[in-house]
């Protein structure tokens, strides 16, 4: 086991002292499946420190604890409907979600507002008491606010929290989902390595399985005023434009939010949230700060509710419309993973992908739409009541890439990193990385020119030179000359392993060290020495070779070898 696993099993255990004997409420564990989950923290990935945290923290878990567990983003690419319960929630899933976790290979998109809220209804949060537990390592990808679906979930859940666990986020991006817990009461917390990770997971699981005393009956209610006539007090209405029409159907993706009214006279603390044109929303008498709310767009309003009266606030929003279509190139279809974000005026950016239509505040905007490296930027300006519709050409090719032990042996394993420069260097003599993966058939979006594609798996690499044309697809493919070596050692407690041939100095270049009896590596072909340390301080060294596309077995003794290839 890494150094890394034994730290988090150690914080787990220790902090497995908080969990409660106690009966609890149904919860379910949302993690992050997008491929941004292969980026490492101190040179593992994010999932497999995930993994590891998941079965640590959950080994002992209280008995009546109903826990379930749910990803998204580990199917496919590009699909924002990728969410799958994994393990449904029951007593005693510490070991299933463990192994669900095991098998989760992330490739795809962040959708987690609409995983919170798939989660929150599998637990029938309108009827139950329910807690959603979400870790990720990225922000929202699927157009869906989290902050509003925060708010949403609250007013309709019985007693319902999510906890946000974000896992190497910044500080800024933190707080552009802290609010989906902060507005159901639940936690934020911060998680920037495994142990971080650890304590997280633990204390959002040992609050969920706690139970509150039964609370003492409540006093009977007072008899509710007398209704509006009508049954309602506010209709509210809003336009892009001052003396502009009112939207309405397609164009009324509208959301109405009540605050009170502040010491400054600005919002204050929410009330409550409704939606769509033609809304009409039943309020208490009162002075209130109304919201309205268009994509991108937010107007403030004071308002004042009388009993038995209807008001019809009018919100002129200065506000227009742009339609993005994405192509990777001349000819093809709509490119459905391109990335296009708009900074507006005030604010920004946001975010879509694929095609994407923004409602924006009139003024300046500054358009940027990504397809892997290549990248298009402009800036324009959005009148008030206009739309604009653009269609953008990246003009990228493909390039798959792939790697092979030797001619006609494919590598399939997952860990192989795959690393992609400009093959121009810069005057110090680097070049400037365009893209990175892991596992075979890596596939880039790239803008014409020549590249480098660099290919490593274990202590092999290859550099392999080639050239994207826009439109066109590449097959590169990288021959490691490489095999697999696994050496069984008795009684070791260290070791290391060298090329065979010194240099002049007499010195050889390392390709591996570790601790324990078993280890096991891909190397390029050739001659190695294994150096072995044992407890009473003796070292025995024991030569070996690897051929290109074979698996070679060594037994280690103190001064001995035997060594067998298959």
């Amino acid at each position: 086991m890494k150094l890394l696993n034994k730290a988090i099993l150690g914080a787990a255990l220790a902090l497995g002292l908080a969990f409660p004997a106690l009966a609890a409420e149904r919860a379910i564990i949302v993690l992050d499946g997008s491929g941004s989950m292969w980026a490492q923290i101190d040179g593992e990935a994010r999932i497999t420190i995930a993994r590891e945290t998941l079965a640590s923290v959950l080994a002992e878990l209280p008995a009546d604890l109903e826990l379930g567990f749910m990803t998204y983003g580990h199917r496919e690419k590009g699909n924002c409907a990728d969410i799958e319960m994994l393990v449904d929630p029951a007593a005693g899933t510490g070991a299933a979600i463990a192994a669900a976790a095991d098998d989760i290979n992330p490739k795809g998109m962040t959708p987690l507002s609409d995983a919170v809220r798939l989660a929150a209804e599998e637990l029938r949060f309108t009827e139950n008491k329910a807690t959603v537990i979400l870790i990720t390592d990225g922000l929202e990808t699927c157009e869906v606010d989290p902050c509003a679906l925060g708010s949403d979930l609250e007013t309709q859940g019985i007693d319902f929290t999510t906890h946000v666990l974000g896992f190497g986020l910044s500080d800024e991006e933190g707080r552009q989902v802290a609010c989906l817990a902060e507005n159901t009461g639940g936690k934020y917390l911060s998680a920037q390595n495994g142990g971080d990770l650890v304590d997280a997971l633990t204390a959002t699981v040992a609050e969920a399985a706690q139970v509150e005393p039964e609370p003492a009956p409540e006093p009977e209610p007072a008899p509710e005023p007398e209704p509006a006539v009508l049954g309602y007090t506010v209709a509210p209405t809003a336009s892009l434009t001052e003396g502009g029409p009112d939207l309405v159907d397609d164009m009324a993706d509208l959301v109405w939010s009540f605050h009170t009214v502040g010491a400054d006279g600005a919002a204050g603390e929410w009330i409550r949230t409704e939606y769509h044109s033609g809304a009409q929303i039943d309020m208490e008498p009162g002075d209130y700060i109304m919201r309205a709310e268009w994509g991108a767009v937010m107007v403030d309003q004071p308002i004042t509710v009388v009993a038995g009266e209807v008001i019809e606030p009018h919100f002129v929003l200065n506000a227009g419309l742009l339609v993005v279509r994405p192509f990777s190139a001349e000819g093809e279809p709509v490119a459905d993973d391109a990335a296009v974000s708009v900074a507006y005026p005030g604010g920004g950016p946001t975010t879509g992908y694929g095609e994407s239509t923004f409602r924006l505040p009139a003024g300046e905007q500054t358009l940027t739409v990504t397809i892997g490296a290549g990248e298009h930027v402009e800036t324009f300006d959005l009148a008030a009541g206009e739309t604009i519709e653009k269609d953008i050409v990246l003009g990228v090719g493909l390039a798959v890439i792939d790697a092979s032990y030797v001619e006609g042996m494919a590598v399939e394993d997952g860990g192989m990193a795959v690393n992609v420069y400009k093959a121009a260097k810069t005057i110090d003599g680097s070049r400037e990385e365009v893209g990175y993966g892991f596992g075979p058939a890596n596939t880039f979006d790239l803008p014409p020119g020549d590249y480098v594609a660099v290919l490593k798996l274990d202590a092999a690499s290859v550099e392999v030179p080639f050239a994207v044309k826009s439109g066109e697809r590449v097959e590169v493919m990288g021959i490691l000359d490489a095999g697999v070596v696994s050496l069984t050692m008795p009684e070791t407690d260290a070791f290391n392993l060298y090329a065979a041939k010194k240099d002049i100095q007499g010195n050889r270049v390392e390709v591996g060290y570790g601790f324990g009896a078993e280890y096991q590596t891909t190397l390029p072909a050739g001659e190695y020495v294994a150096v072995t340390r044992y407890a009473d301080d003796t070292v025995t060294e024991t030569p070996f070779s690897v051929s290109g596309g074979e698996r070679t077995e060594v037994t280690v003794e103190k001064g001995a070898a035997k060594t067998k290839k298959k």
